[in-house]
């Protein structure tokens, strides 16, 4: 059987793509090897009617709802290479297992790259975060630390500062803002640290001080800290769609890359952290756009 769609990265660009294509009653299979980038986070926000749950069970919930289209089905498996043939693609798993389809829809994300601190990881998701529209109103008010050693510490800094007056910039040991830059941020009542960062101290993922390299530690109870953000992607693949320069894969604005029959949704097409319904109607518009040309095809 030739699938009219395959949906690989089972997140929620993937999940709302293939419920557009079940109910567009499309012969769909998403591929989801449940290892999500937000795996350390116990709840996620800003998604209307689902505001403070936990990503597992916003899955579950999906996975079920997805359950009641019988042209959809979940595979719990790693994709290990995807090539066209012909007008078709051809999806091989990391089994063995190959599939045929029409249409291929990238929604898999990316992966973030933490700075090398001591400890970052275990107060990451907890404390320290990398979204604030995500995770700011939790934080709000409290004194707060914008970790970032590049030029996107300044632009955290504005954002942050949404939330609390008590706010300093730590860039881990590197210069890396401008004389007005600084004065500012100072302006504004923010602070700019530039020594390098020894440690974090604090209990069960919760940031009481950030200890430097001079042994002095400063007070803050939680923050923002800037990432590298890489494809998650780790299949093979002959498609030859582009990335701009954050690493995301670029689309028009029907989700479409510059490989035909190839869509891209989500934070795989952003590269960089969004919240659950941008990444969820990117799903949606891709899966439409899908809908859209398989009707043209079918017509012409």
């Amino acid at each position: 059987m030739v699938l009219d769609c395959a949906v690989i990265g089972g997140g929620p660009a993937g999940l709302n793509a293939a419920l557009v294509l079940g109910r567009s009653r499309r012969k769909t299979i998403l591929f989801d090897d449940n290892k999500p980038r937000n795996a350390v986070t116990s709840e996620s926000h800003g998604f209307i009617t689902r505001d403070g749950i936990d990503p597992q069970e916003f899955k579950r919930i999906a996975q079920e709802e997805l359950s009641r289209y019988p042209d959809v089905s979940i595979e719990k498996l790693r994709v290990h290479h995807i090539k066209k043939e012909n007008n078709l693609f051809l999806v091989e798993t990391e089994n063995g297992e190959e599939y045929y389809a029409k249409k291929i829809i990238l929604a898999t994300g990316f992966k973030e790259e933490l700075p090398d601190i001591p400890r970052v990881k275990e107060f990451y998701g907890k404390s320290l975060f990398s979204c604030p529209f995500c995770d700011g109103w939790e934080l709000r008010d409290r004194p707060l630390a914008v970790i970032a050693d590049d030029q996107k510490a300044f632009h955290m800094a504005k954002v942050v500062s949404n939330w609390t007056n008590d706010l300093i910039v730590f860039t881990n040991g590197n210069k890396i803002h401008s004389l007005e830059e600084k004065e500012l941020l100072q302006s504004k009542g923010i602070s700019i640290n530039e020594k390098q960062i020894a440690t974090f101290i604090g209990e069960k993922g919760m940031l009481e001080q950030i200890q430097l390299e001079d042994q002095t530690t400063v007070l803050r109870e939680g923050g923002f800290i800037a990432a590298e953000w890489k494809q998650a992607a780790s299949f093979d693949s002959s498609l030859e769609y582009t990335l701009n320069e954050q690493g995301g894969i670029v689309t028009d604005d029907w989700q479409r890359t510059n490989t035909e029959g190839v869509y891209a949704c989500g934070d795989t097409r952003i590269a960089g952290p969004s919240q659950l319904i941008i990444a969820a109607g990117e799903g949606s518009m891709a899966a439409i756009a899908v809908n859209a040309a398989l009707i043209e095809e079918k017509f012409n």
